[in-house]
Formats: structure tokens, sequence, C-alpha cells
């Protein structure tokens, strides 16, 4: 079985989704900084259902924040927050379970703008971008929902196999 994707030609399926995951969870990693307490860095999923279980470490949201240049406001909407109450979260040291996954939702959508735009910098600025297959609005302003998010995915996958979007 082969899989063909637009910068890597045909390769091994199953060797080119070992080595897609673990490119995701590296960069994960390093966009999401330290995420525990005790600086333990998931290395297969059931580490990050742990991790999002036991919940993020504030580190992560201000690791998370300086990598996407994202304001305290443009932070809390995302995760669908008060900016007060990201701000207990940061006096508490720790994000509860259900914030610790949409910050992990955040994050993976980032890193996968990043893979279909070769660089999260490109990423970013299409997530930052009205778009016209989105009614004009931004990918970025539909992350705080999981219907928004898998939407923005959807049209990723679609922009890297050149679909028209």
């Amino acid at each position: 079985m082969v899989a063909i994707t637009k910068r890597q030609g045909i390769r091994n399926s199953h060797a080119t989704k070992k080595a897609d995951t673990q490119d995701s969870a590296a960069e994960l990693a390093s966009l999401l900084g330290r995420m525990t307490a005790d600086d333990q860095k998931p290395i297969v999923p059931t580490d990050w259902l742990f991790a999002i279980r036991k919940g993020f470490s504030s580190r992560a949201l201000d690791s998370f924040g300086q990598n996407i240049n994202a304001t305290d406001a443009e932070l809390a909407k995302m995760l669908g927050l008060s900016v007060r109450t990201l701000a207990r979260r940061r006096r508490m040291l720790i994000l509860t379970p259900n914030e610790s996954d949409r910050l992990y939702r955040l994050a993976r959508v980032v890193v996968r703008a990043g893979d279909v735009f070769d660089h999260r910098a490109n990423g970013l600025v299409w997530l930052r971008s009205p778009n016209a297959a989105l009614g004009g609005l931004t990918p970025m302003s539909m992350l705080d929902t999981d219907i928004g998010t898998e939407i923005v995915k959807d049209l990723l996958g679609r922009i890297e196999y050149g679909v028209f979007s």
C-alpha cells in the first residue's frame, strides 16, 4: 500500500505515517514547551492523553502564545476563556483538562498548517488571513470549537492535495 503526498512522492504508507507522527509529536512538544510540572515531553499518543488529563502546566500556554505571537486576548478567545480566567490559570500554574485539550487541539492545527505551507510562520499567516472558503472568516477565528477546528483541518487537507478551495 502506498501513499502519494504533494511534497514527498510515493512512499510506504506505514513508514510515512510513523515518520509524520514522530515529526508532529516533536513539533507539538516544541510549540508547547514544558507541558507538565515534571517537564516530561510526551512521546506517544497515550503520553499526550495522560498529560491532558492531568492538565498542562501554564508554561505550555505561555510557550504556545510566544511561539505563535498571540496576545492574551487572542489566547483567551481561542481557548474559550476570559482574559481574567487566563490570568488566574497562570497564577494557579495549571490548566484544567478541558483547557489542556483545547490547547493541544490548537497546537495540532498550527503544526498542520505549518506542514501544509512548509513553515510555521507561513501557516500562521494563513491561519490569520480571511479565507473565502470560510465565508471571509479567518481560520484562527474558527478554532474555538471542535467543529470549527475540523472545518479548518479539512480545508488544510484540501489545500495540501491541490483541491480547489
